[in-house]
């Protein structure tokens, strides 16, 4: 009976709207129509799913493990020649697209990946929530904007975008090393509260301060483009979405790779310690406080990274363009891909960022992010450890099911009082 009440709810939101000369319309139009065969079916559909849940259980395990061991991502063999065909996909790929796709490719999903890698660091790695990680992606975009001379408040010096680069990476740095210090020593809901509001203090500066940031309306001058003069070589990204591609495509692959090797290195293995039991880490000798506070920082400078890419492609940026919304879309890019994980993270930015605009001519605007919910809904439902989870972070939930522990350093251990 749920399910069916679900689906006749899910029709009359999607359906057509009422008017004053037609009050009615929507509510008749929406159940009394044809359409509504579709979503009864749809809600029948998804009730003998979860009616045969537990009878074709068996049956789903068996192809999971069929595919795994067809999975050339963990064979040692075939591996690296796989993320090599990836590769010259991402490569090949662009150039098939249209240009409405190729800019969603650039300012929508690639950057996007850059943020989700980054506070993957933090949420997946260490099991940190950060609510406020878009504060550092606007750290990134202004500090870049300041030193190429874009705002209102003049540098000592003007520098070329790519040098920015370096000065963003350190000033989102510093300013996770500021917030984390004191507040690291909070932990879950508490934890996300203080970082919420260090994003809106940086939205509410960036706005008010008229005089430093350009305020409402942004930065007077345009950010310049990246470009390149060095031993007689001359070159400039412009406006074009392919050269912003290939180096963000570039960018990501380095910064992938850092980041594996990162992850498999003693400081990866203590940021899952703290992740998997902060209080039994700390017993074992492991500086809680230092590694939390060394993945805030890797984190921020990730994002302000993005920041400065951001700010070159776009040139014109807001305090609009920081918003908690952006935060929050980050987080469920994570959590969506696999926390913890670095495919994931890919795979959860390109999907999630890729649906709106793939569904734009199928579905009404109002109603994209309707289906987008309903999706993540169902994504938490059957499979929480995300599309590509990490193997540690699906262990940890198979232990949690078993009731041998939490899920992560962010909830409560299993068996201890609030």
């Amino acid at each position: 009976f749920g399910c069916l009440l679900g689906s006749l709810v899910v029709a009359l939101m999607t359906g057509p709207s009422g008017s004053l000369n037609a009050p009615t319309a929507g509510f008749t139009g929406s159940l009394f129509s044809g359409r509504v065969v579709v979503f009864l079916f749809l809600g029948f559909a998804l009730w003998g799913a979860i009616v045969g849940r537990d009878a074709i259980a068996p049956e789903i395990n068996r192809g999971t493990a069929a595919l795994q061991r067809f999975n050339v991502f963990r064979n040692q063999r075939t591996r690296y020649p796989a993320y090599a065909g990836l590769l010259v996909v991402a490569i090949v790929l662009p150039h098939m697209l249209s240009n409405f796709w190729q800019e969603v490719a650039v300012d929508q999903i690639g950057v996007y990946i850059l943020l989700a890698i980054g506070l993957n660091v933090v949420v997946g790695f260490a099991g940190l929530l950060d609510l406020g990680y878009i504060a550092f992606y606007a750290i990134g975009a202004y500090s870049s904007a300041y030193w190429t001379g874009s705002l209102p408040i003049k540098p000592p010096h003007i520098f070329n975008p790519f040098v920015t680069i370096i000065f963003a990476v350190l000033a989102a740095m510093v300013a996770g090393v500021i917030l984390g210090a004191p507040t690291l020593r909070l932990r879950g809901d508490y934890l996300a509260i203080v970082t919420l509001g260090f994003g809106e203090i940086i939205t509410i500066y960036a706005n008010n301060l008229q005089s430093v940031t350009g305020g409402a309306q942004g930065p007077p001058k345009p950010v310049p483009h990246f470009s390149v003069d060095l031993i007689g070589i001359h070159y400039k990204w412009r406006i074009g979405n392919l050269p912003y591609y290939y180096l963000l495509l570039a960018f990501v692959v380095v910064i992938l790779v850092m980041f594996r090797c990162l992850e498999n290195s003693r400081v990866g293995r203590a940021w899952t310690a703290i992740r998997e039991d902060e209080v039994a880490a700390e017993a074992s000798g492991v500086n809680t406080y230092k590694y939390k506070l060394l993945a805030f920082a890797i984190g921020a400078s990730t994002s302000g990274f993005a920041g400065v890419l951001f700010a070159s492609k776009i040139q014109a940026i807001t305090p609009l363009s920081f918003l908690l919304q952006q935060s929050i879309l980050v987080l469920v890019l994570v959590i969506f891909g696999g926390m913890g994980s670095l495919p994931g993270a890919v795979v959860g930015a390109a999907v999630i960022q890729w649906l709106p605009n793939g569904l734009r001519t199928y579905i009404k605007q109002e109603d994209l992010f309707l289906y987008l919910g309903a999706l993540l809904v169902v994504m938490m439902i059957y499979r929480p450890q995300g599309v590509v989870p990490s193997r540690r972070r699906s262990r940890e939930l198979a232990m949690t099911e078993a009731g041998l522990g939490g899920p992560d350093a962010m909830s409560q251990p299993v068996g201890e009082k609030p």
